[in-house]
């Protein structure tokens, strides 16, 4: 079953399925590089351990398109400032600069009990923090 979209424009089309599940397909101009980014860019938050960001799902990139798990709501009262600040830890704690550090990318979760990080696809990746602990590997 699928609901309609959150978002359907010119740069991507997203919509959450029933299980509340994030499905963004990328389209327009770059959008390859774009997907591309933003699929490296979680992967990277999950292996250094960040939080509040969404989880990597699914893959497929034939069709630029992937599914992550659900950060919440948009934080439609968020002020500039505050979202400065989310952006800015990002960078410190975890090595990501977003370059789209809008209040639009900012979302809440109720699950997580916290505002959280959206849409990496012009995001660059930036060597680790000093002092960032990984987090442990299960062991197969």
């Amino acid at each position: 079953m699928s609901l309609p979209p959150l978002k359907d424009g010119i740069r991507s089309h997203v919509r959450i399925d029933f299980y509340g599940n994030v499905h963004k397909r990328l389209r327009g101009t770059d959008a390859d590089k774009r997907y591309a980014t933003e699929v490296e860019v979680l992967k990277v938050l999950e292996e250094r351990g960040c939080p509040y960001v969404p989880k990597l799902l699914e893959e497929h990139p034939e069709e630029l398109y992937f599914v992550s798990t659900n950060c919440g709501k948009p934080a439609t009262q968020i002020s500039k400032k505050k979202s400065d600040k989310l952006f800015a830890k990002l960078e410190r704690d975890y090595g990501i600069r977003h370059l789209d550090a809008e209040p639009r990318n900012i979302t809440y979760s109720d699950k997580l009990g916290c505002f959280c990080i959206i849409d990496f696809e012009l995001a660059e990746v930036l060597p680790p923090p000093p002092g960032l602990k990984l987090p442990a590997k299960p062991n197969p």
